[in-house]
């Protein structure tokens, strides 16, 4: 299926690592030019080596999207190099652990700038370019929201606010044919995870436990697998959906407990 992206220019935040190094490779794959936005130029350098190798391009664009004004310079430097874009991927994050009770309020509101600010920043910034291409956002989020997990209070309120603003700009934006949709992930193998799991007193027996809570094969969810899903809903191909919360979890979230293997 050609998902007609050839030449497209779409900003992938975090796009350096995990979901988001994927996404930019996926995106690649089709024809189109991510433009990779990471805290660490030498990271987001290696994805674009690895976009070039597959006779792809690639631009790398350093910024700490914590840092307001380096959401505006990122969208700024990819208009000044390609005059367009087509399609914006907010992804960046970081589940930090900040607690109800283990918090406080610097620590709350240093994670909403890390974890959800940014998603606005970078959408208000690029908004007149994805008017003239009638492109279209997705915000990566995450099963927090809905589920809770303990002692990341800040971290769920970001991806509740990743949530919700998914539907209000998907209804704000319908008279400029721009779609908005988010995935939601629960359980997906990634660095980020490898690390915290790593951290837990037995890692191997919790991962145990968790792959067999997932329900569809009782594993991991790949991060190609949320990427191949985040390119089709960049794509015309998805052209009658927005405001929508897709979950790409294995059916993790959604399904009857009964389920889960002991």
């Amino acid at each position: 299926m050609d998902l007609n992206l050839r030449e497209k220019v779409f900003i992938v935040t975090g796009g350096a690592k995990g979901i988001g190094r994927a996404i930019a490779l996926a995106l690649a794959r089709e024809g189109a030019i991510p433009v990779i936005v990471g805290r660490k130029q030498e990271d987001n350098l290696a994805v674009q080596t690895e976009v070039e190798a597959i006779g792809g391009r690639a631009l790398s664009v350093e910024a700490e999207l914590s840092d307001p004004s380096t959401c505006e310079r990122a969208v700024a430097e990819t208009l000044r190099v390609f005059g367009r874009i087509d399609g914006l991927v907010n992804n960046a994050g970081q589940n930090d652990g900040v607690g109800l009770a283990s918090g406080n309020y610097e620590r709350f509101v240093a994670s909403l700038h890390k974890n959800l600010i940014h998603y606005y920043l970078m959408a208000h910034h690029a908004l007149d370019a994805l008017k003239d291409s009638k492109g279209s956002i997705i915000n990566i989020s995450s099963k927090t929201a809905e589920t809770g997990q303990g002692n990341t209070s800040a971290y769920a309120a970001s991806n509740g606010g990743r949530n919700a603003l998914t539907r209000e700009w998907a209804v704000e934006l319908l008279p400029y044919g721009i779609r908005v949709n988010a995935i939601v992930v629960a359980e997906a193998a990634t660095p980020q995870y490898d690390t915290w799991i790593k951290t837990l007193e037995n890692p191997e027996e919790t991962l145990k436990k968790i792959t067999n809570r997932i329900p569809l094969g009782n594993r991991m969810t790949t991060a190609d697998e949320i990427a191949d899903t985040a390119v089709f809903l960049l794509s015309s191909r998805s052209s009658h959906t927005t405001g929508q919360l897709v979950y790409v979890d294995g059916g993790y979230v959604h399904l009857d407990r009964a389920l889960i293997k002991e």
